[in-house]
């Protein structure tokens, strides 16, 4: 059973069916922990579902977790971070949700991703808000054009190595730089009504980088660790209804906590 859909998220917890934490659980079970007995699972998040936000990758590593805690021996983390990308489908979202911090990951065929940790600034502010609207994850791809300008191609990785480079040193220009995307940012701002006017209203209020999150509807900004309040209400106060939160990073890597009776 799971159940606590996240205060402002306006989305349905997933059924049965399609609940990623038990399908990971599953997995988990299967692979790690076999014969061990049933769970009665009561379930809360924080995270918007269909957002843009890693709901998804959540459920899974909470799911991986979780069978890991049910096994006999300790499990080897790469073997989590295998059994997360083949059920995620891609690394981006899912060896962050169990590593922590700033991860870049290359997918392998038959074994774990390769995985680099990289340094994220204490110095950052963190923002996200959201519409009531949510985007599906396949809305989102759908919308992605099959071909792309090799100029675009080409530019992206330019500016990625100037976005790691002003997460590691807080550099405002770096960021600014570094965060203007030529493959998807201007194919899926359109789905988020408000959208354009509140990364402009982030950018106002001193935001250095104000971009879609994932596949959206969320929007992210980053700017000087102090003024994430006010940036999480300048993105929200043009998405109508919106909501906005001010975040922080989370550096360690997560784990299933046994309590004590």
């Amino acid at each position: 059973e799971a159940g606590g859909a996240p205060d402002g998220a306006g989305s349905t917890w997933p059924g049965a069916g399609d609940d990623l934490l038990v399908r990971a659980l599953a997995v988990a079970r299967r692979e790690l922990a076999p014969g061990a007995p049933g769970l009665r699972l009561q379930v809360a998040s924080e995270v918007p579902i269909a957002r843009g936000l890693g709901s998804s990758a959540a459920a899974v590593a909470a799911g991986l977790l979780l069978g890991a805690a049910l096994a006999a021996e300790p499990v080897d983390p790469r073997r989590l971070l295998q059994l997360g990308v083949a059920l995620e489908g891609h690394p981006d979202n899912v060896v962050p949700a169990l590593c922590g911090g700033l991860c870049a990951a290359v997918p392998l065929a038959g074994r774990a991703p390769a995985v680099v940790r990289l340094p994220l600034a204490e110095e950052l502010g963190w923002a996200v808000a959201w519409p009531p609207v949510p985007v599906a994850t396949r809305r989102a791809r759908e919308v992605l054009p099959a071909q792309v300008p090799f100029a675009d191609a080409v530019e992206n990785p330019r500016r990625l190595a100037l976005l790691l480079e002003g997460l590691r040193t807080a550099d405002p220009e770096l960021l600014a730089l570094g965060g203007e995307d030529r493959l998807h940012v201007r194919h899926r701002l359109p789905l988020v009504p408000g959208g354009e006017r509140a990364l402009r209203a982030a950018r106002d209020a001193g935001a250095w980088l104000a971009t879609v999150s994932g596949s959206g509807s969320a929007l992210v900004a980053v700017g000087p660790r102090g003024r994430d309040e006010e940036l999480a209400a300048a993105l929200a106060r043009e998405l109508e209804g919106g909501v906005g939160r001010a975040v922080r990073p989370v550096l360690e890597p997560a784990r299933a906590r046994r309590d004590a009776g």
